[in-house]
């Protein structure tokens, strides 16, 4: 069970110095990963036998076994595509298990409420700026596909062109970032530097410990498996065009609209191949 769940799971029975701590641990997971039981109690204004207790209330036999079960979650989260690609199962049935549960996972997480809340500042901005990393591009392109369609100023923000259209962005955008681990430099430097800025941003991304989710209210935390060497675009995808839906519903007229402009032009323009089914002999 990963750090973030363990702490989920006991949350009922913890105090109000261990839920200081678990804040603490969940918004900067360095703190746990590389520090040492006396910086952390610093962090959260307590004793270091407190955070001793919180280890072992999570089942641990003390801080440092703690510790060394975080820094091995971490580590496998940053695997090396190279190291995944040399040590993969030969069998493809694996890798479907993986997404099939990663799609059932994304559905818990991406609940009506969630999705509406995310899709409200894309709603009403007057510029929607979409980010990614690289192995989370494709929900970062279904999504500046569907929303060029269904209304205007959508922009699928390229790496090496990014502080050059970025620094237009205002407070009545929004940006859109798409990052999961390992986490692309550029994109949470991006993200924090709009955030700094006022600009809202929605982030889509995997878990708490992502240093997107402490940029904003209006996120999804999806669990991304390993396929091969790279992991899944299937959750990303996911909740890129569950976003699309319900920009079109809360937009409306408007969006319906913007498609049925979109088709006169696809029309005038003879866009899609016309086929014919087959003469029988």
């Amino acid at each position: 069970m990963s750090i973030t769940n363990l702490i989920a799971s006991h949350n009922e029975r913890f105090t109000p110095t261990d839920r200081r701590i678990a804040e603490a641990v969940l918004e900067d997971p360095m703190l746990l990963t590389f520090g040492t039981v006396s910086a952390l109690a610093e962090r959260v204004s307590t004793s270091s036998p407190s955070i001793v207790r919180f280890a072992t209330k999570l089942g641990f036999d003390g801080f440092s076994e703690l510790q060394q079960s975080v820094r091995e979650e971490i580590s496998k989260q940053f695997t090396s595509p190279s190291h995944r690609a040399r040590h993969q199962d030969e069998s493809v049935a694996p890798v479907q298990l993986k997404i099939e549960d990663a799609v059932h996972a994304a559905f818990d997480a991406l609940t009506p409420e969630c999705i509406k809340a995310m899709a409200m500042p894309i709603v009403v901005a007057k510029n929607v700026w979409i980010l990614s990393g690289e192995t989370s591009m494709a929900g970062a392109i279904a999504l500046a596909s569907g929303l060029s369609m269904i209304r205007p100023n959508v922009r699928l923000v390229q790496e090496h062109s990014a502080s050059r259209d970025l620094c237009g962005a205002l407070a009545d955008d929004v940006a859109v970032v798409f990052d999961f681990s390992r986490y692309r430099r550029n994109s949470v430097i991006a993200a924090r530097t709009l955030a700094d800025l006022d600009v809202p941003i929605v982030a889509i991304t995997d878990g708490p410990l992502s240093p997107l989710s402490s940029l904003t209210e209006n996120r999804c935390e999806l669990d991304v498996p390993a396929v091969g060497p790279f992991d899944s675009s299937v959750p990303a995808v996911l909740a890129a065009e569950l976003l699309v839906s319900q920009v079109v519903t809360e937009l409306g007229d408007e969006a319906l609209n913007r498609i049925d402009r979109l088709e006169v032009f696809w029309q005038a323009t003879d866009t899609f191949l016309v086929t014919s089914p087959p003469t029988k002999p």
